[in-house]
């Protein structure tokens, strides 16, 4: 039976979300992939154990995330019916709706039928009674705001969830968003954006405004699907996501568009004496609206090494200076390659 390490809080960084009352381990595991029915599930087991045995409190979750879609939820299910439900209140668990979950008109999007039936169908994929947090995981052109708002409101109502979040909105879709909330008590605290050195996008629009409500971020594609780490530095292994073919959102040209990038800055890395993935963890937490870092991990070693990055979190004047030029340096990519 597994026993958490009693020592699991005596190192790891919390950080308040915005102005509530919530804190998120500043490391946090994302259960995107490696966690589905394609997966070995006493790999994912040792990934989440050592997750919690080193601090970290926050695993996110959607509807859609394995693949199969559906089944990261089961079989962090599993988890926690098998070995974390003592640990139930340690734990703030996320999940997501708005992408495609089912067939026909109902399992995609932010309606409220979609929003609800989707929390309902991952509550019980989880064996769950609440989900901590509850994200509309993107914005829905064709659906009012205030029915999206209204809906992730009844969640929490209906205590489904404790609080609400948003993620891949705009700035200006945070806005709109917030006004909803506000003007109705939903406790709303959080936006997920895609944010690491090679995404910067989301500073001059989305932190702003984060800034401005009193929310907090956490950040998702930190390492930018493993860009940002030694992995790709002498060409593409073949375990790698560049290679695996249940994961569609990197390829072999945006490795050959960030190679001098890479290794320009891991070369930063390497004189702060930290692994480039260390870096760019560390990077991202230096902007104040940003709560936590999400990662990703294939093997237990990965979660250890990226907590590691909390040991080095300053960053002097020369070091920004010189990761800016190298960031400025990069041409173009081509994320639809």
């Amino acid at each position: 039976m597994y026993q958490a390490n009693e020592h699991r809080y005596d190192k790891m960084i919390y950080n308040r979300v915005g102005n509530s009352g919530l804190k998120l381990s500043a490391i946090s595991l994302g259960l995107w992939n490696n966690f589905g029915s394609v997966d070995k599930y006493e790999t994912q087991k040792k990934i989440v154990h050592k997750a919690f045995d080193l601090g970290i409190t926050y695993f996110d979750l959607a509807n859609n995330y394995g693949p199969e879609p559906g089944s990261a939820e089961e079989n962090f299910g599993r988890m926690l019916a098998s070995d974390l439900k003592p640990y139930r209140d340690e734990l703030v668990i996320a999940s997501k709706a708005g992408y495609v979950m089912w067939p026909g008109p109902y399992g995609n999007w932010g309606s409220r039928k979609s929003i609800i039936a989707s929390a309902d169908q991952s509550l019980l994929r989880t064996g769950l009674d609440y989900f901590d947090i509850f994200y509309s995981h993107r914005a829905d052109p064709e659906t009012d705001p205030e029915e999206t708002a209204m809906a992730l409101d009844q969640l929490v109502r209906s205590g489904k969830a404790l609080y609400v979040g948003l993620s891949n909105y705009s700035g200006a879709q945070i806005k709109v968003m917030a006004d909803i909330f506000h003007e109705n008590h939903t406790p709303f605290i959080i936006d997920q954006p895609r944010y690491n050195m090679l995404n910067r996008e989301v500073e001059n629009d989305v932190f702003p405004e984060l800034v401005a409500e009193k929310k907090g971020a956490v950040s998702f594609s930190s390492l930018c699907q493993g860009l940002l780490t030694n992995k790709y530095l002498n060409g593409i292994p073949e375990d790698s996501r560049a290679n695996k073919s249940t994961i569609p959102f990197l390829h072999p040209a945006q490795v050959e568009q960030t190679l001098k990038t890479v290794k320009d800055l891991n070369a930063v890395a390497a004189d702060r004496n930290q692994s480039l993935a260390q870096m760019a963890l560390a990077w991202n937490l230096r902007q104040p609206a940003i709560a936590s870092v999400l990662i990703g991990a294939s093997r237990p070693e990965q979660v250890v090494d990226n907590v590691a990055a909390l040991d080095n979190l300053e960053f002097s004047e020369d070091e920004c200076n010189r990761i800016d030029e190298i960031l400025s340096a990069q041409p173009e990519i081509d994320w639809q390659a």
